[in-house]
């Protein structure tokens, strides 16, 4: 872990079912009754229901395809009159509906993109540009290059860096609703938790690297090698 004093603890809770749920909840009853301003109440709760029941269909569908269906005695059997078997039939309905699954998560993802990108700036041009012009060159180039290289396995900590980056806007984005948030504060927040993760993960690694040192000195110093 990076920030283990934070994320044991919040991991150990996250074995409460649907955890998440109960989160955003929580966070949209305090946004629309603190921050959101009077005339936008209703809106902010539709919006903050629709966006959760959308999460959870995704996930209860995610695995619902997953599940392949069998007799009633679990087992698949074979069809009657040289017919596909019921295992080629579930295979082909889990195919069918892990496409359909993936459909939804994509456009999941979108509207993400799109709502993540308001918690940066409000302009449409910027926007367009982002997700259209660098998102879809620069940004999936690059994640496919640090992906084979792999980047995250060398530096461990940049992961959480960038989920943290991503709840740290989204908190931005709920006070925004209510409060004006400066671009600027918006940006460097994300760059500096990923800076941080980056800067932890080269530590780290360097400290890996004289702890391996030091156990192979200790080790030739324990069994050395008789010339002669």
């Amino acid at each position: 872990t990076w920030l283990s004093w934070l994320e044991k603890p919040l991991a150990r809770a996250g074995k409460l079912d649907q955890l998440a749920v109960i989160i955003a909840g929580a966070l949209l009853l305090i946004t629309a009754a603190y921050i959101a301003p009077e005339d936008t109440v209703s809106t902010v709760m539709i919006a903050g229901v629709l966006g959760m029941v959308t999460y959870i269909a995704v996930n209860g569908l995610g695995e619902l395809f997953n599940t392949p269906e069998g007799d009633e005695d679990g087992e698949l059997v074979e069809g009657s009159k040289g017919g596909p078997t019921e295992l080629a039939k579930a295979t082909g309905k889990a195919g069918f509906f892990l496409f359909l699954y993936l459909e939804v998560l994509d456009a999941s993802f979108s509207f993400d993109g799109v709502i993540g990108a308001f918690a940066i700036t409000s302009d449409p041009i910027i926007i367009a540009l982002g997700l259209g012009f660098v998102g879809a060159m620069f940004v999936r180039s690059i994640t496919v290059f640090l992906v084979r290289k792999g980047t995250l396995s060398d530096y461990v900590y940049l992961e959480h860096g960038a989920h943290w980056a991503i709840g740290a806007l989204a908190v931005i984005l709920l006070v925004s609703i209510g409060y004006h948030v400066n671009e600027n504060v918006t940006g460097l927040v994300g760059v500096a938790l990923i800076g941080a993760a980056f800067i932890s993960s080269i530590v780290r690694n360097r400290k890996a690297v004289a702890t391996a040192g030091q156990a192979e000195d200790d080790v030739d110093e324990q069994d050395p090698v008789s010339v002669g």
